[in-house]
């Protein structure tokens, strides 16, 4: 059976927000759809619903299909619109039989004022992020980063944060290589750097001066199965080694050697999905050492073996572009 997503829409919705979720999860590879997604617009009265672009929708599906979705995506919300009743029982009743609850940039508000995530982290804009912690004083607030997985709910920040959560999703139902595809496919990052914290206290490089962090993560990408020393790394980019460290962490919202790990892991997903090499070249090609490395560093970061990760992925085959 696939995979069952229901996407709410609401009165006065951006159609930008409401294009995230079905752009990402209907999108075509090689003039087919993706394997195993079954995509359906909802609302709580469903008809014609006005959007802030000036324009109506004909939404054709109501309520029953949360109850019969894998994953309830709410793409955004108006903080103030109140929850319905009948949608906050949909969603938990959805949740409770196992679905998957997805908030996406300020839909963080229909998520808490459901009640699921009382004493729970949840993800938003950080422009909207003062006002949903004061709003709902149980819940953690993060506005430092892109999204929050915890498993059987997902919560994402801003807009285009938006787009790399369901990018996010597609690579942990389909795999990577999948997400890749549909990454080339929309022309975006299969895994953008950074965090929130760029939109608040970072300028954007000047256009026509270089931008060393970047160039450094463009040169590290190339020799992932190398060794890479910190020293020489900052060396490179012409900083010292406390200044590199600095402006990545600005940059990216992570250390060097945790970004570093997190593109080798990246690399080594895609391996164990679209090859049969044995575990030790996977591991040495990704530049993690030994298999070894590569199952203490699978279980570590992504709560899985190397081995399980194949076996999961290996009946979906990437189409190409």
């Amino acid at each position: 059976m696939p995979h069952a997503i229901a996407v709410l829409a609401f009165p006065g919705i951006s159609p930008f927000h409401l294009s995230v979720p079905t752009l990402v999860f209907t999108a075509e590879l090689g003039g087919r759809p993706l394997p195993g997604y079954r995509v359906t617009v909802c609302a709580v009265e469903p008809g014609s619903l006005p959007t802030r672009a000036g324009f109506d929708l004909a939404v054709h599906h109501g309520l029953e299909a949360v109850a019969e979705a894998d994953t309830v995506v709410l793409p955004s919300w108006d903080p103030d619109l109140p929850v319905a009743p009948a949608l906050g029982e949909a969603l938990r009743a959805a949740h409770t039989r196992g679905a998957r609850v997805v908030a996406l940039c300020l839909g963080a508000f229909a998520l808490a004022g459901s009640g699921l995530v009382e004493g729970r982290e949840v993800t938003t804009h950080w422009h909207a992020a003062p006002l949903l912690a004061a709003r709902y004083p149980g819940i953690r607030v993060r506005s430092d980063v892109l999204w929050t997985d915890l498993g059987d709910v997902v919560s994402s920040a801003g807009t285009v944060a938006a787009l790399d959560c369901c990018l996010h999703l597609v690579r942990r139902d389909l795999g990577a290589a999948v997400a890749g595809e549909v990454a080339r496919r929309l022309v975006m990052a299969p895994h953008r750097d950074g965090s929130q914290a760029q939109s608040v206290r970072t300028p954007v490089p000047d256009d026509d001066g270089p931008d060393e962090i970047a160039e450094a993560m463009a040169w590290a990408r190339w020799r992932l199965d190398r060794p890479l020393d910190l020293d020489a790394w900052a060396d490179g980019a012409r900083m010292s080694r406390r200044t590199f460290t600095r402006r990545f962490r600005e940059r990216t919202g992570e250390s060097p050697g945790r970004w570093l790990l997190r593109q080798r892991l990246e690399l080594a997903r895609t391996l164990l999905e679209t090859t049969q090499l044995p575990m030790d070249e996977v591991a040495e090609r990704s530049g993690l050492g030994s298999s070894a490395s590569l199952r203490r560093h699978f279980r570590q970061v992504l709560g899985t073996s190397p081995r399980r990760h194949r076996d999961q992925f290996a009946e979906v085959t990437p189409v190409q572009c």
